[in-house]
């Protein structure tokens, strides 16, 4: 089977399990298969928020991230079932185990999607047949329908496993990408949200292939470095190897300050706090990184220093997000006494392409209404009024950040 894998390069699946919440509730019963079945928030209140819909409840117009009361109204027989996060976490155990019988080289990216190089496993059949492989034997060994993208690389590969759902498997070689990618709206790549895809139009750039032809100054003005990896990325260029261990990865990126005098006046340290939070969200954004957890480092005036962390279920970006971490930590571990220096780090980082997707299984409704990369989250505050946005802080001017 050695033709059907290249002599150099590697061959990527990415594996995308296919409406996965609702898909192990209809595993766990039988007889909600091939009805319009949503997993949301509270039945019992109107704030309910959909998380994940079967293709059936979706012919009806219901959407992840609608409110439960319109889902209901688009779809009067509705199921709903409120999530059961044990039962989710089972299922995705079972299937990464599953895809690492076919290589060690496995690479989860959220509970139900994750990547697997089989570059080196072509006694196992070519690389369709492999991808069969793997699709069968979640549905018959749990019940579970996935999509899957065969590529010569992560971005490729996802990209591969959006184009046929459910249950599909698509092939996308390099060559294919100035006919079947190109064509395509920007806000249908990966890695590339609502934001950014108004941000791209408002320079003329509409498709991936506008994007993938852009002058590299144009794209730096507007996004920063960001612009530059999402050009690569829409010529199919994309170096990132299947790493197992990346979920362990525990990079950071932070901003300390020494204070131009000794402070003990909690208003104006928690000022600092805010500025702090501006600088990380600031460089997480030029480096295309989103945080998992946050930690605050006091310094005392006799130099005593404490670091104190707490980890999010869901990764965070914005300046307020970091700060509302971050202030509990300040206020608990204080003691009082004039600090002399100031940190706020950004731990355990996650790829913003590989982030804007996720949900976490015990913040879903928040994550739902405030994940800025969710296509219907502006459709949803400009209708209802639910604003996605929160008042910061008064911060002090005249601090000069230090980075860690």
């Amino acid at each position: 089977m050695k033709e059907f894998y290249p002599k150099k390069g590697r061959v990527i699946l990415h594996v995308d399990m296919n409406s996965f919440f609702a898909s192990v509730e209809m595993a766990y019963d039988h007889s909600l298969k091939g009805k319009p079945l949503a997993v949301a928030g509270d039945e019992e209140k109107r704030k309910g928020i959909v998380v994940t819909c079967s293709y059936e409840a979706r012919k009806y117009g219901v959407k992840t991230t609608m409110p439960l009361w319109e889902a209901r109204k688009l779809c009067p027989h509705l199921i709903v079932k409120k999530p059961n996060f044990e039962r989710y976490r089972t299922a995705s155990q079972a299937m990464f185990e599953e895809l690492r019988q076919i290589s060690e080289l496995v690479e989860p990216v959220s509970i139900d999607e994750g990547y697997i190089d089989i570059t080196d496993c072509y006694e196992l059949g070519s690389p369709m047949q492999i991808a069969e492989t793997i699709q069968r034997s979640l549905l018959e060994q749990l019940d579970l329908p996935c999509s899957i993208g065969i590529a010569p690389n992560k971005f490729l590969a996802k990209m591969a496993s959006d184009m046929k759902k459910p249950l599909g498997i698509t092939i996308l070689r390099k060559r294919d990408i100035p006919a079947v990618v190109w064509p395509l709206p920007t806000i249908e790549m990966h890695g590339i949200g609502e934001k950014t895809a108004e941000k791209l139009k408002a320079i003329q750039i509409n498709t991936i292939g506008d994007l993938a032809h852009a002058h590299d100054m144009q794209l730096r003005a507007a996004l920063g470095i960001r612009g530059l990896q999402l050009k690569e990325r829409a010529n199919g260029k994309d170096a990132r190897p299947v790493d197992p261990d990346a979920a362990e990865g525990n990079k950071s990126i932070g901003s300390s300050i020494t204070l131009p005098r000794d402070i003990a006046n909690q208003s104006q340290l928690l000022s600092v706090l805010g500025d702090l939070s501006k600088s990380v969200s600031q460089r997480l954004k030029h480096k295309g990184y989103l945080t998992k957890n946050v930690s605050v480092t006091i310094r005392y005036k006799d130099r005593k220093t404490i670091s104190r962390g707490r980890k999010i279920n869901n990764p965070i970006l914005g300046a307020e997000e970091i700060f509302q971490a971050a202030k509990p930590l300040f206020i608990d571990n204080w003691n009082g006494n004039s600090v002399r220096l100031l940190g706020i780090t950004g731990q355990d980082l996650v790829e913003e392409d590989r982030a804007f997707e996720q949900l976490d299984l015990f913040s879903y409704e928040k994550a739902a209404r405030k994940e800025p990369l969710y296509k219907a989250i502006d459709k949803i505050t400009s209708k209802y009024g639910t604003s996605i946005l929160q008042k910061g802080i008064d911060v002090q001017r005249g601090f000069k950040n230090k980075k860690m």
